[in-house]
């Protein structure tokens, strides 16, 4: 078991304290007799629990420095390989000297940002003082360089307006493609692999896949652009904004949708996914419009509008199936 620093008023003894338990929660090998000292610790001082939180958000960071950056150690990065890359960016916030030369190298952000939202929309103002409405079930982070703001919208779905700065434009990671603006209002909407960016106002970027960073597409407003895995480039098309934006009402709306276009904004509101049984049943058409709050009961009245019934598979999820269409 390795031994944290001895407890030192000064701040940087602080830090190596904050860091060394940073570093053993995420260590496979931490036992119970080290989180009994580790909750003792964070009890002992109010400043532990500070410190400790701000240890945990440069650990976040160091999962997002640019790949495109000399590897600071070697390649694959573990948990334990992340270790120097820990220590280096603490370096960065403890010598002011070379903080200010990790942030000109666009390797360090002057602040970083976490949020989620579990079961209500949750308005957020961001650091740069752009605000970002969250649906339910969101989780997105902030990171702000010298060179862009830096957005990961790891789950779920967020409508932003960007403080517009031509200089220092703004990127939305979301699945395996990005959204680059410099000041514009849209939404991104995600659901496991499948990304919809729906544009408002401004203008923006889209790109489907950020190993190809040259193929891109250009939003106005009134559009929106579709991608998921694999798909190099993003489909643009018209966009129906009352549906995309109803959420932020807490509604959604169904304007005769197939069932297989209509399930992934479904299952966004529910604990487990509802699938389709065949490809005939995904082609029924749904309307109407619901309160995302209860979207569980919208599944169990499905049968009542449609000709499917329910029944569940082998690890007990929902499964829409179409009645079956007997001869005369």
């Amino acid at each position: 078991m390795l031994t944290p620093p001895a407890s030192d008023p000064s701040q940087g003894s602080l830090s190596d304290e904050a860091a060394h338990w940073c570093m053993r929660i995420h260590e496979a090998d931490f036992s119970d007799q080290e989180r009994e000292a580790f909750e003792a610790w964070l009890a002992a001082d109010p400043a532990h629990r500070r410190r400790f939180e701000t240890m945990l958000d440069v650990w976040s960071v160091s999962e997002h420095l640019p790949v495109e950056q000399p590897p600071l150690v070697p390649a694959p990065r573990s948990r334990r390989a992340r270790r120097p890359l820990l220590a280096a960016a603490l370096g960065l916030l403890a010598i002011p000297l070379i903080g200010l030369a990790g942030w000109h190298l666009n390797l360090v952000p002057d602040s970083y940002q976490r949020f989620s939202s579990e079961d209500a929309v949750r308005d957020i103002t961001l650091a740069d003082g752009s605000r970002v409405q969250l649906n339910l079930g969101s989780q997105l982070s902030f990171a702000n360089y010298k060179d862009r703001r830096s957005v990961s919208l790891s789950k779920g779905e967020a409508y932003f307006e960007v403080q517009h700065d031509a200089s220092h434009p703004f990127v939305v990671k979301a699945g395996q493609g990005q959204v680059r603006v410099t000041g514009t209002h849209f939404n991104v909407w995600t659901y496991q692999d499948q990304v919809v960016v729906t544009l408002t106002q401004g203008s923006v970027q889209v790109m489907g896949d950020r190993r190809h960073p040259n193929e891109l597409v250009y939003l106005s407003p009134g559009m929106q652009a579709r991608y998921d895995a694999g798909q190099t480039i993003a489909q643009v098309e018209p966009a129906r904004a009352e549906e995309a934006l109803a959420w932020r009402d807490g509604k959604l709306i169904l304007d005769r949708a197939r069932l297989s276009d209509a399930l992934p904004r479904i299952n966004r509101y529910l604990d487990t996914p509802v699938h389709l049984g065949d490809n005939a049943t995904g082609q029924l058409q749904i309307g109407g419009i619901y309160n995302t709050r209860n979207i569980a009961a919208l599944v169990q009245d499905l049968p009542k509008v449609l000709p499917v019934y329910l029944s569940h598979n082998e690890n007990g999820d929902t499964v829409i199936r179409a009645k079956p269409r007997y001869a005369p």
